[in-house]
């Protein structure tokens, strides 16, 4: 039994790494095609059927090209920066339910890797961790304009996991778990019992914070791409590059699947079309992703530390207040 709970566990984990990092991919092109869509251009045509095959070509094109380390950057460190973010990101995995149990040839298989029942305070840890990487390789570049970038980005997620951990107290008092699987069965009755209704406050707390923490529009200053410079980024090339790049958007399919078990009901009652649900849920964040980036124009860090600190964390606060009080 031990074996078959050990097999199970790597298989999981294959999966995850393999499937995640592929839709890391195949997300640039859906994110090419909205904003192509939105801004009334074709996006990629010319590699593939309708440009399916140009994640292949960029993959092709990223995972070859030469590895450069400038010569006056602290080289172990800025090595290891990138593998810190694309790590953190897929550990994080490791506690959320991506679909309910089901049973494959007389095994029941748990699609969650470590069911824990600290699941959500695991995530917000693993999300603190992942800081070091932005942190890191801008402090380790050669560059004046990676260590501003390192800078913000640093201020933004410290400051934006506040306002996450804090959004999320309120839920967990009413669940009274730390476990996303919990979460899932304290919503299971259906559409009505689903902690949007209950804790709207918190949801779209969370919701914001989801943009800050995985630097999406309109909090994207921290890589400032927009900007002449890549940000923390402008000195790595090739696979490392990429690295960055998958475990940004790797964060942003976790991420939306966190917030739909939270408070979108989860996959319900564990049924076929709850399954497919959770999925549909998790595709709507990811394009709101998207949307928010074609819409949207990025803010100062002066504002957007304004809107944190004296803004979304004193209502935070407060609905922790209101909540207490209604339970008592």
């Amino acid at each position: 039994m031990e074996t078959a709970y050990l097999i199970e566990t790597v298989v999981k984990i294959l999966v995850i790494l393999l499937v995640f990092s592929a839709l890391a991919g195949i997300g640039t092109y859906f994110e090419r095609k909205v904003l192509a869509f939105m801004q009334r251009r074709l996006g990629p045509m010319n590699v593939g059927p309708y440009g399916l095959l140009q994640v292949a070509a960029d993959g092709i094109k990223l995972f070859t090209k030469e590895d450069i380390v400038p010569t006056s950057a602290v080289a172990p460190i800025f090595k290891i920066a990138p593998i810190i973010t694309a790590s953190t990101a897929f550990m994080a995995a490791a506690a959320i339910p991506f679909l309910p149990s089901f049973t494959i040839f007389g095994y029941e298989v748990h699609p969650i890797v470590a069911d824990i029942n600290i699941g959500i305070l695991y995530i917000l840890g693993i999300m603190g961790v992942g800081l070091y990487g932005p942190l890191l390789g801008g402090m380790a570049s050669a560059n004046k304009f990676s260590l501003l970038s390192a800078a913000r980005a640093t201020s933004v997620f410290i400051s934006y996991e506040v306002v996450t951990g804090l959004s999320i107290l309120a839920p967990v008092m009413l669940v009274s778990s730390l476990s996303l699987i919990d979460f899932n069965e304290y919503q299971s009755g259906g559409i009505t019992e689903w902690m949007i209704w209950s804790q709207p406050v918190a949801f779209v707390l969370f919701w914001i914070a989801s943009f800050a923490e995985t630097g999406r529009t309109p909090f994207h200053l921290i890589a400032n791409d927009h900007e002449i410079v890549d940000g923390f980024g402008t000195e790595y090339s090739g696979i490392r590059w990429g690295l960055f790049f998958i475990g940004e958007y790797a964060n942003m399919f976790f991420v939306s699947f966190v917030i739909s078990i939270l408070f979108l009901g989860g996959y319900g009652d564990g049924s076929f079309l709850g399954a497919l649900g959770l999925l549909a849920k998790m595709s709507f964040f990811f394009f709101f992703f998207l949307w928010t980036r074609a819409a949207w124009p990025d803010v100062r860090p002066d504002q957007l530390m304004w809107l944190c600190w004296k803004v979304l964390m004193p209502i935070a606060v407060l609905n922790i207040l209101v909540t207490a009080i209604v339970l008592i």
